[in-house]
């Protein structure tokens, strides 16, 4: 009996590979405090205030001038 016993390494699926993953890499990620995710989300609000009023008049302009060449009026 000088036969070696081959150890079966058991491989582990893709499921449980990827949720390691993900746990290692959360830990690494800088979370921001409470004030910053305040301010950050303060800051994002505004963005896309600023930004819907921008996209809002270049809409109404857009359609002024589709009416002014279509039908002759700006309405």
């Amino acid at each position: 009996m000088a036969e070696k016993e081959k150890k079966v390494k058991k491989t582990e699926n893709a499921i449980q590979r990827y949720f390691r993953e993900t746990t290692g890499e959360l830990r690494k990620v800088n979370w921001p405090t409470w004030p910053e995710a305040k301010r950050l989300t303060g800051l994002v609000l505004l963005v896309m205030l600023i930004m819907g009023i921008f996209l809002a008049g270049i809409d109404y302009l857009a359609h002024g001038l589709m009416n002014l060449v279509l039908f002759g009026s700006w309405s």
